[in-house]
């Protein structure tokens, strides 16, 4: 397992299922045509998807969350949203500090808070050009 690939975005059917399985049921949409991009984009994004479902189970309260991939031609989008109490995170945690400068490394962009209406959301885009 120590040399097994670093996990990526591709990978968010086996982290949705076991989401499912935590009380939060995840739907997973996908937009343009999927394709490998840069490695460290890759393990960012799913690291950031990751964290705001995280975020959601924990903190959220809310029964669903929608992970939405947008590939593009110069970078991938990606936006998690729930429909839980919409409150930030609170406690000594990391984790929207840790997405946004996961984001920031790649020069992208992030943005996370309450939804109107209710519930929480996270947006990220992570430009390819220049990524390794």
């Amino acid at each position: 397992a120590g040399l097994a690939p670093q996990p990526g975005v591709v990978d968010g059917a086996r982290r949705v299922a076991r989401r499912r399985g935590g009380g939060l049921d995840v739907v997973r949409g996908v937009e343009g045509t999927p394709r490998p991009g840069p490695i460290g984009v890759d393990l960012s994004a799913y690291r950031v998807v990751q964290e705001a479902l995280t975020n959601s189970l924990k903190h959220g309260g809310g029964a669903r969350a929608v992970v939405t991939l947008r590939y593009r031609d110069d970078a991938l989008a990606l936006e998690v949203t729930d429909d839980g109490r919409g409150e930030a995170p609170t406690g000594q945690g990391h984790g929207l500090a840790g997405m946004q400068e996961r984001v920031g490394i790649f020069g992208g962009s992030f943005e996370a808070g309450p939804r109107a209406g209710g519930g929480f959301a996270v947006r990220a885009s992570l430009p390819f050009q220049g990524a390794v």
